[in-house]
């Protein structure tokens, strides 16, 4: 099939080049002129494991292409996939600039039936106003179809997640639009659910509203277990052997962040106030995770007791392993905090350290874990990348000035660091040191 991308984000780039090395004939489409010429030199604006291979192995076999001519673009093609970003704003509230503008271009570019599917997080009703904003635009007899169909990709994972998906939702209003995109996605042999609009768009807030729930209620047990000794890794593999709740997504850290999570809760709080259903338990997800992040600091707190003047390395700037998103990345937010306590920070990240020197000043990036350790009071562990769990811990032990380990995500065995001299700080673990 012939496929236009809108938008050549992380959701649009990773559709369009898994589309294309299913055999379809792909165009990412994007104003932004400096990101289409990155990528038509094979350079990708973001990380993602396989992406630029993926990328360059389609761009080669004459199946994917990027463009800034959006009106040629949506005469090439058929399928009209929007794959913009849809920001919060001060309320909460998406901000559906983009999709307006991108379904007004579409309107404006189109000569003949185009079915035109909504990709990115939208709340519930968006599609209506795709639907009237195309209307309002058209040319006399002109036919189209809008769907929705969102991504369920995860950063870092999200190759894998396109092509084996669990499920692949659909939400139609006509036989045709339903049947090109059954036709579109048979290739992954996948569970398809096809729903109304409506029904699709509540699916993907849903499910990542759910998902941010797992996170913030195995966060508030580990805060139960700290005061009584518990362990929260012994309470999540209880739970999780429950086929019922699964062990997924019952992970305690120093909460959730990212592009999607944050973002989704907020809109689909704002949504529910909005049309009048006070969601009350999406309300305390939230205030149970912004807890967390104060929850890591107090307990750097009560192990380092003064933090000013104090040398902290941190391990992790992306909100999770596999990716450089730095959106809404707790690291980022605790660099800041302990920064306001007079901390001096260094840190490193396998990835994310370009992006991370744009939002944060006077810190110290180093070249490796190791460069981190040298001469820091302690160090903290935010993210859960693979080379963090593989570390020459007697050779971190010479280079700190104290051996004290903060585990922000419970990578580690604390009786291991403990028997390594190590004083061991984790999250709800019932062994500290």
């Amino acid at each position: 099939m012939k496929i236009t991308i809108m938008g050549s984000g992380y959701v649009g780039l990773v559709t369009g080049a898994c589309f294309a090395e299913l055999g379809n004939t792909v165009i990412c489409a994007d104003n932004d002129a400096k990101k289409i010429s990155g990528l038509k030199k094979g350079i990708s604006p973001i990380f993602e494991p396989g992406l630029e291979e993926l990328i360059a192995n389609n761009v080669k076999a004459k199946r994917l292409s990027f463009s800034t001519d959006i009106k040629g673009a949506v005469k090439s093609s058929e399928i009209i996939f929007i794959a913009v970003g849809t920001p919060p704003q001060d309320s909460g509230e998406a901000d559906l600039t983009g999709i307006e503008n991108v379904a007004r271009n579409i309107a404006l570019s189109m000569s003949g039936y185009r079915l035109i599917v909504e990709k990115s997080t939208v709340p519930v009703e968006t599609g209506e106003w795709v639907k009237k904003t195309i209307s309002s635009h058209i040319g006399s007899g002109i036919k189209f179809d809008v769907a929705s169909n969102p991504e369920f990709l995860r950063e870092g994972s999200a190759i894998s997640d396109f092509m084996h998906p669990d499920r692949i939702v659909i939400g139609v209003e006509s036989k045709k639009a339903r049947d090109l995109l059954i036709a579109l996605y048979r290739p992954l042999n996948a569970p398809i659910v096809v729903t109304n609009i409506k029904s699709a768009e509540l699916i993907k807030h849903a499910s990542n509203a759910f998902l941010a729930t797992k996170i913030s209620f195995i966060n508030a047990i580990s805060q139960i277990c700290d005061k009584v000794g518990a362990d929260v890794e012994e309470v999540a593999q209880g739970m999780g052997l429950d086929r019922r709740i699964g062990r997924s997504f019952l992970s305690t850290g120093i909460g959730y962040g990212g592009s999607c999570f944050p973002k989704d809760l907020d809109a689909f709080i704002h949504i529910s106030d909005k049309i009048g259903y006070n969601f009350s338990l999406l309300k305390s997800v939230k205030a149970i995770n912004e807890e967390q992040r104060r929850f890591i600091l107090k307990k750097i707190k009560s192990v380092l007791w003064i933090i000013k003047d104090k040398t902290i390395g941190v391990l992790g700037l992306s909100f999770k392993p596999d990716t450089d998103d730095i959106r809404n990345a707790p690291a980022i937010e605790l660099i800041r905090a302990l920064q306001e306590e007079g901390a001096k920070i260094k840190v490193y990240d396998p990835q994310a350290m370009k992006k991370a020197k744009q939002v944060l000043k006077k810190v110290i990036f180093c070249k490796n874990s190791y460069e981190v350790c040298k001469g820091s009071d302690c160090l903290l562990v935010v993210t859960e990348w693979n080379e963090f769990k593989e570390l020459d811990f007697a050779k971190i032990k010479k280079l700190l000035k104290r051996p004290l380990l903060i585990d922000g995500r419970n990578m580690y065995e604390p009786e291991k660091l403990i028997n390594a001299g190590f004083t061991y700080v984790g999250i709800g673990r019932k062994t500290h040191g």
